[in-house]
């Protein structure tokens, strides 16, 4: 069961990084976002740690549950800023899974290859693109 909601939250971390507008990414250069939380009856603490790099792009998000470290994920890019892999590591902060990813020429998600940290194929997810009339 703890491995299955460890999935579940990695997958929710583990989304992918969005391209907006240049002036968004502009913005977000070498930023760290930190967002707390405050229950109804309790303390703040934090809750999520997102990380840009140096070109706006995603690198880094951590989420937490109360003081623990529940789940990270990193990020990198190819020459044309397209996450590549995704490294998921667990609450004790071990890497856990690997996802490389690969894109059409279009440049639109072919598919998700996910690894174990022993670089053993796990499952390949693949994405198919049906325009309407």
């Amino acid at each position: 069961m703890k491995k299955i909601i460890l999935i579940l939250t990695c997958a929710l971390l583990c989304v992918t990084v969005s391209y907006g507008q240049s002036d968004k990414k502009e913005s977000r250069k070498n930023l760290t976002v930190k967002t707390w939380k405050t229950p109804v009856k309790g303390t703040k603490y934090l809750d999520h740690v997102t990380k840009y790099d140096a070109k706006g792009r995603k690198i880094e998000e951590t989420e937490y549950t109360g003081t623990a470290l529940k789940a990270r994920c990193t990020y990198e890019y190819d020459a044309n800023d397209r996450v590549v892999r995704e490294v998921v590591y667990d609450e004790r902060n071990k890497p856990y899974r690997i996802h490389k990813i690969e894109y059409n020429a279009d440049g639109t998600k072919k598919r998700q290859l996910n690894y174990n940290t022993k670089g053993v194929l796990l499952s390949v997810r693949e994405y198919e693109y049906i325009r309407g009339n």
